[in-house]
């Protein structure tokens, strides 16, 4: 999924803003949906990306929290449908003092 958000610790990032990457793997009770083939059986990736976009628009100084923050929101939207949740931030172009394609933070959670 590809953003434009406003996270960071330096002032400029949080008016300036950047490009985000959140990478997102779940596990997941499929049992009912491997059977029906029916979207009411699973978890819709529509209502993941409406999850992860929320989160993303609230600014955080760090990637680690903004990771936190979107693993705690699908969890708690499905707390009986999932096993495991990976999440990965990645900001494009940091602002460092090199060249560095992105700074990228990786949360990994069970249940």
């Amino acid at each position: 999924m590809k953003f434009y958000a406003y996270h960071g610790v330096m002032p400029q990032e949080t008016r300036v803003g950047n490009h985000f990457t959140v990478d997102l793997a779940l596990e997941v009770r499929a049992d009912a949906s491997v059977q029906s083939d029916e979207l009411t059986d699973t978890i819709s990736y529509a209502d993941v990306y409406e999850l992860v976009r929320k989160e993303m628009n609230s600014p955080s100084k760090l990637l680690e929290h903004v990771c936190g923050r979107i693993e705690r929101a699908i969890h708690n939207h499905w707390p009986a449908e999932i096993y495991s949740i990976e999440v990965r931030v990645a900001k494009h172009n940091p602002p460092f003092g090199g060249d560095v394609q992105h700074a990228a933070v990786t949360l990994r959670s069970s249940y």
